[in-house]
């Protein structure tokens, strides 16, 4: 059984970028732990969480919970975007 923190990390509820993390251990894993072989990936995962931090800052200030909007909800916000 996985501790709760690591259980929330894989909750697409919780954390909006499970599959960047996925693609950033991946790639580190096939390039033998080379940082350099995986910028790209390091690159989304980091604009990611800034994009939806910024999504849950604003949710804050406007009282709206839960502050982080669920997988379905994020989705929809992607899709209004384009």
């Amino acid at each position: 059984r996985m501790p709760r923190h690591a259980q929330q990390l894989r909750d697409h509820d919780i954390n909006p970028c499970v599959v960047e993390t996925d693609a950033s251990r991946k790639c580190m894993d096939d390039n033998n732990y080379n940082k350099d072989m995986c910028t790209a990936y390091f690159l989304k995962y980091k604009s990611c969480r800034k994009f939806w931090h910024e999504i849950m800052m604003q949710r804050r200030r406007k009282g709206i919970k839960p502050e982080m909007p669920t997988a379905e909800e994020r989705k929809k916000i992607l899709e209004s975007m384009g």
